[in-house]
């Protein structure tokens, strides 16, 4: 995996209620941010259903953890078709957690992974998905005289101004889409004569 790669993470928290033959597949699913955040949700989505039959849950952390568990359901029909569910879309930093309440009708194999894979499929469309960019943060000194030109340039490379401290010259604080940010830093330079040049403060995923 590329560390600077495009990837997709759930837009939102999602919610989705699925019946089947009296049994409720009650399916909540978080963007979350590391394997810590994920194990807090599951352990609150826990005390939060005392009376459960199950709370199987699957997630993803980028660049680290996968797990699933079947939390007592029969191996293999739940918490891996949760999972294949984030798999077939992708998505990273994500939670999925399905709370089982029983019906009292046997669903079978087949059932059950379609019960829970169902639940989990309606709770991601409930979510959304964005897409995390990887952005440069640069610091760019200019001259008054210049600056509409240079925010015309920033604004032209896909980029905004994150802060603007106005002194003898103006310091932006530039966000730029790192796959932008090199043409960016060679038109700033041609539209001021290599006078300006900028700072790279860090790198970092945002939403787009």
């Amino acid at each position: 995996m590329d560390a600077h790669e495009e990837y997709l993470v759930p837009a939102a928290y999602g919610e989705a209620t699925l019946v089947e033959k009296k049994s409720r597949f009650i399916a909540r699913l978080w963007p979350v941010a590391d394997e810590a955040e994920a194990l807090a949700h599951l352990e609150a989505t826990r005390r939060s259903n005392p009376d459960a039959n199950h709370n199987v849950f699957a997630y993803i952390i980028r660049g680290g953890a996968v797990r699933f568990s079947d939390d007592g359901e029969p191996g293999g029909t739940s918490g891996m078709p949760t999972l294949k569910v984030l798999q077939g879309r992708s998505l990273n930093n994500v939670l999925c957690v399905v709370t089982r309440y029983f019906g009292g009708v046997l669903l079978g194999s087949g059932g059950l992974v379609r019960a829970y894979s169902g639940a989990a499929r309606l709770a991601a469309d409930a979510a959304g998905v964005q897409t995390m960019r990887l952005w440069r943060v640069l610091l760019v000194p200019s001259p008054y005289p210049l600056l509409e030109r240079v925010r015309g340039c920033i604004d032209a490379h896909g980029g905004g101004v994150r802060d603007a401290d106005f002194g003898t010259d103006v310091l932006l604080e530039a966000m730029i889409p790192e796959k932008n940010a090199d043409a960016f830093l060679t038109a700033l330079a041609d539209l001021s004569a290599g006078g300006i040049e900028a700072e790279m403060v860090e790198l970092v995923f945002r939403g787009a």
